[in-house]
């Protein structure tokens, strides 16, 4: 800060207190002139004097200066890491020993971020060892907390009340003045409080909605990626899924880690298992019992998925959609009922009457005999119940339907041989890779019927690749060409009717795997699109074959029985009548 006294005034050559003596001055300016002029420049000044007691100004520096630099290289253990010199300006220069870099300028706290690698103000030490980094590193933390309290005790002490006129202050605020003039033309930088009217428009940096500065900027970005490296390394530490971050509960178990503070503890592992297992089952309670009175108000669809699991035992899950969403009702282990009509009919019964018979519009069962049978029942005992099998598995059971062909069995067994020639072979699976836009060949689809026929078009997209790798000079001159095998994984992919044959599959397949897509998602309800999904596969079917019947019969008989045993509900019917998306459709309406 430049500071000049006003005119007139001349300093004593006696022993006053010059911090005291200034300070008094500027008093006298604020007073005079209205003007706010920042005080803390002068507080160390003071507070010397009130330790050495009263000398003059001159000498208080001079004699400060020469006895803090003495002691501080004496006491300070950061000087045991470096040697001091000058060049040739006379300038003060420090040589890390541990490096050998030598720096101008700056004092023993830059040095220290030297060794403790803080970046920005000097280079890092590459050489230091760990416990001297450390070592450093608490001694810059002390000093950068003491210097924060320091600075606070001191704007304490000093500040002045802002109700007190002729004592304002404001940081941002610094007026110079020259020695020969009396009022001061303008200032350099002028900004008031309570007096600019336009200051009411613009939010201080303190509230919530105000600009933040630039260091606050980069220590948020830095917190973020810190908390953001926290959670990746606990996923990958316990080879969790990634896909659990799109779950809904995920942001919110942040949210409430944030809002819990930085003080908070995870729950325990007897926690997580009993208690708060306790409570959730409690709260999943409520929330069903919450959905009840939505079931009465827009009815619900029962679905009751049998499935096996790894011990053999055949479980029934029960589960009730509505327009609020899906709920889990119980699970069952059906092992010694699932074979008995009756005994299945009065399962599922029990689950209708604690259901409500009124509130359920639609039930979907698997398309076992068995099931069949028991929907039957279940619709002529209560009259209001529409049963249909699942959509997801009757379209399986097309695909397998069609797997099971002469011609697409034997398909299969040629395609068979070049994927497992290829995928036995790593050399071979090398030199595809390197091929633009490869992707494995075998693609896992939603069921495995699913799968046979995906494999298929993924074999067909790579029919150039593969007719590449058997004509090339690597294949070629490999001692693997000559093995019977090779040749056989070389006449199949030069085959054209092996294209064509799978060209013609990969068309016959793709509506109903799109169907089954649609039918197998929890995105929509699926059932306004089934009759309008089959109905599409059948005409395309035709197209295919360019409308010759003995050409298409072969694949439309298949979907056909599927369709009146299984599909051809009334419920479908309806659905696909009221489905918006094709009812304004008058070209492609069925």
């Amino acid at each position: 800060m430049i500071f000049f006294v006003a005119p007139g005034t001349q300093w004593k050559k006696q022993r006053y207190r010059p911090g005291t003596v200034a300070l008094r001055e500027i008093r006298h300016f604020q007073k005079t002139w209205n003007l706010l002029i920042p005080v803390a420049p002068f507080i160390r000044v003071i507070k010397m004097e009130t330790e050495i007691g009263s000398t003059p100004l001159h000498e208080v520096d001079s004699n400060v200066m020469e006895s803090s630099s003495r002691v501080r290289e004496k006491v300070d253990p950061a000087w045991e890491h470096f040697s001091l010199g000058a060049d040739e300006k006379g300038r003060n220069t420090f040589t890390c020993i541990y490096c050998r870099q030598t720096y101008k300028g700056g004092g023993i706290n830059r040095m220290k971020k030297h060794l403790v690698g803080i970046k920005g103000d000097i280079g890092s030490c590459k050489k230091v060892s760990y416990d001297v980094r450390y070592q450093m590193l608490e001694y810059v933390k002390e000093f950068e907390l003491k210097k924060k309290t320091e600075k606070q005790r001191q704007e304490e002490m000093f500040s002045v009340p802002s109700t007190n006129s002729d004592m304002q202050e404001d940081d941002d605020v610094q007026e110079v003045f020259s020695s020969g003039h009396g009022l001061p033309k303008k200032p350099v930088l002028g900004k008031r409080k309570s007096t600019n009217p336009v200051d009411s428009y613009f939010a201080p940096r303190t509230t919530p909605g105000a600009q933040p500065g630039l260091k606050s900027v980069f220590q948020s970005k830095e917190r973020v990626r810190q908390a953001d490296m926290a959670i990746a390394r606990f996923l990958y530490d316990n080879c969790i899924p990634f896909n659990v971050v799109n779950s809904v509960y995920y942001q919110k178990m942040i949210d409430a880690v944030a809002a819990a503070g930085p003080g908070y503890k995870g729950p325990s592992y007897h926690a997580v298992r009993v208690p708060l297992l306790r409570d959730q089952k409690k709260e999943v309670q409520l929330l069903v019992e919450s959905q009840r009175r939505h079931w009465a108000e827009v009815g619900c669809t029962l679905m009751a998925n049998g499935w096996t699991d790894t011990r053999h035992r055949s479980l029934i899950n029960f589960l009730i959609y509505c327009l609020r969403g899906m709920v889990f009702v119980k699970s069952v282990d059906a092992s010694d009922i699932v074979k008995s009509t009756r005994n299945l009919f009065k399962l599922l019964d029990e689950v209708v009457t604690w259901v409500g018979p009124k509130n359920i519009v639609h039930m979907v069962t698997d398309n076992a005999s068995n099931y069949v049978f028991t929907g039957k029942l279940l619709c002529e005992k209560y009259k209001t119940i529409s049963w249909s099998p699942c959509a997801a598995h009757c379209l399986n059971l097309v695909l397998q339907d069609m797997g099971d062909m002469p011609h697409v069995e034997r398909l299969k067994k040629r395609a068979s041989k070049v994927t497992i020639f290829i995928y036995n072979h790593v050399a071979l699976i090398v030199w595809l890779r390197k091929r633009p836009g490869w992707t494995d060949i075998v693609r896992v689809g939603v069921t495995r019927y699913a799968t046979t026929f995906l494999s298929f078009g993924s074999l067909h997209v790579h029919k150039h690749d593969l007719q590449g790798l058997v004509t090339s000079k690597f294949f070629v001159d490999n001692r693997l060409a000559r093995e019977l095998k090779a040749k056989e994984v070389a006449s199949i992919t030069l085959d054209n009717s092996f294209w064509d044959d799978i060209n013609v599959l990969v068309k016959i397949s793709s509506p109903l795997i799109r169907l089954l897509r649609i039918v197998d998602s929890d995105q929509r309800p699926a059932i306004g699109y089934v009759y309008e999904g089959m109905h599409r596969a059948w005409l395309e079917i035709k197209k295919i074959f360019q409308m010759k019947k003995h050409l298409y019969k072969p694949y439309t008989s298949i979907i056909k029985i599927r369709w009146d045993k299984h599909l051809l509900k009334d419920l479908h019917a309806a659905a696909y009548w009221l489905n918006p998306a094709f009812q304004y459709d008058e070209e492609n309406f069925c």
